[in-house]
Formats: C-alpha cells, structure tokens, sequence
C-alpha cells in the first residue's frame, strides 16, 4: 500500500520504448522529455520534481547533517512520505547521505550541485529586476 500521494508504479510493467523508465532518473536512462538519457535531461527531470530543490537547500542551509523531523520541519512540514521518497532518490543519485545517526547531508557530489547554481541565481536576480 502506497502512502504517498505520488502514484504508486511498482506493478506498472516496463515502460512503453517512448515512455521514461521510473524511479530514479539517472544519465543513460530514458526520462521525462527524453528518452536519450542524456545526463543533463536525467539532471533536470530529477531537480525538476516536487520538493527536490528544497531539500537540497535546505540541507545546504543547515551545514551540517540533520535529523529527518528537522528537515521536514525545514521544508514547511512537507508530508513525510514525499521527504522519504526525495531523500531515497537524492541518495541514489549520489546527492545526499544518511549517517549513522539517521541525520542526513549533502554528498561532495551534492555541495557540487549547490555550488553550480550560482549562475543561475545570478541569472534569475537579473531577470527579476527587469520584470
């Protein structure tokens, strides 16, 4: 049975050859708007789902590992089922760990991430100053 409010997809089958894989994008799968698999279309399919962001900033913010109840907390108290799930994709794409204690943090590969969105940051304060 599925908590979640996202759909439950275990007993989908295999996608159609047109349809992305489910689960985790990863670069050489087909994804949402590609079935090349190209990493960079994996990338945004991932960072593109609901909460995704969010968590990484958050956890970004915090700097140092923090609890499940305190990231939720963090993130408006988002349900935890979702949290679960993103937190469960963002480890399997290498972005964020869990330690021992059940705290949770950015991988080097996830600071990475964080720090490549400057650019882009950058970017949106000139678009929202010419709106």
């Amino acid at each position: 049975m599925t908590t979640s409010r996202e759909p439950d997809r275990s007993s989908a089958g295999p996608p159609a050859p047109d349809t992305p894989a489910l689960g985790t994008p990863a670069p050489g799968r087909p994804v949402r708007g590609s079935t090349s698999g190209r990493p960079v279309m994996a990338a945004l399919d991932l960072l593109g789902r609901r909460w995704v962001l969010r968590v990484i900033w958050e956890l970004h913010r915090a700097g140092a590992p923090i609890g499940f109840r305190d990231l939720q907390r963090r993130c408006d108290n988002m349900s935890s089922s979702v949290l679960s799930t993103r937190l469960a994709e963002l480890r399997e794409a290498g972005i964020t760990a869990s330690t021992a204690h059940s705290t949770w943090h950015l991988t080097p590969l996830g600071d990475e991430l964080v720090s490549s969105m400057g650019p882009l940051l950058d970017w949106s304060r000139t678009w929202a100053e010419r709106q």
